[in-house]
């Protein structure tokens, strides 16, 4: 079976039990239903990534960017020295200068927490590509951010803590200095929630464009996987 229908795989996955699917879909050019879903998610994955961690990548991206934590705007010191100091903290373009230092921190922090996603990527099983055959236009992210569970953000949150405490940004530096009262383990895990949440959101967009044009990937086995023709 050199050349799989979509349509044909879904009607399968509908009517036949687990172990009798699995042995009417082995084709896929002699790869299993798994193997094109990890590449699915491998595809989107490295395409997701490749255009975060560019610079600037999380901040121009608007749906990865992160917004700056309240923590960085609140209280500042005391008396009319603190005053000035969280009022300029909370103008719009030092609050601009501050969301892309944070997003280049998650940039460095996901950089070195991609290896989680590729890890969960290669555990994905036969009823895995079924279920992900079976969804919509990001089932295959849904099911990866399912897996992960909150391995990710755990990944995240010693590297953005590590740079922050490195970073030279030095409107980034005053903020953190000058600000009271910061749970700063708080405040890691709250930025390495949006960084994660960003992750996935981005792996799910390319997947939803790669299910649209297989074709356009050139790999035969994602081509015989969702179609030709896209989406059904």
């Amino acid at each position: 079976m050199d050349r799989i229908d979509r349509r044909q795989l879904l009607g399968l996955a509908a009517l036949l039990p687990l172990a009798g699917l699995a042995g009417c879909a082995t084709g896929l050019g002699g790869y299993g239903l798994e193997e094109g879903v990890r590449r699915l998610l491998t595809l989107s994955s490295q395409r997701a990534f490749g255009r975060l961690l560019q610079p600037g990548g999380f901040y121009d991206d608007e749906l990865a960017r992160l917004a700056v934590p309240d923590a960085l705007g609140g209280r500042i010191g005391s008396g009319r020295a603190g005053a000035v100091l969280g009022a300029v903290m909370g103008s719009a373009p030092v609050r601009r200068e501050l969301a892309i230092a944070l997003n280049d921190v998650a940039g460095e922090a996901a950089a070195r927490a991609a290896p989680v996603v590729t890890d969960a990527i290669r555990t994905m099983s036969f009823a895995d590509a079924v279920h992900v055959l079976r969804g919509g236009p990001h089932a295959a992210t849904d099911l990866l951010q399912d897996r992960i569970g909150d391995a990710l953000v755990e990944a995240l949150v010693p590297e953005i803590g590590t740079a922050l405490r490195s970073d030279t940004a030095d409107v980034l530096a005053t903020a953190l200095a000058a600000a009271t009262g910061i749970d700063y383990r708080a405040l890691y895990q709250g930025l390495a929630s949006q960084a994660a949440s960003g992750i996935f959101r981005a792996i799910g967009r390319e997947e939803a464009i790669i299910r649209d044009d297989p074709a356009a990937t050139r790999d035969p086995v994602l081509i015989a996987l969702l179609g030709a023709g896209g989406r059904p």
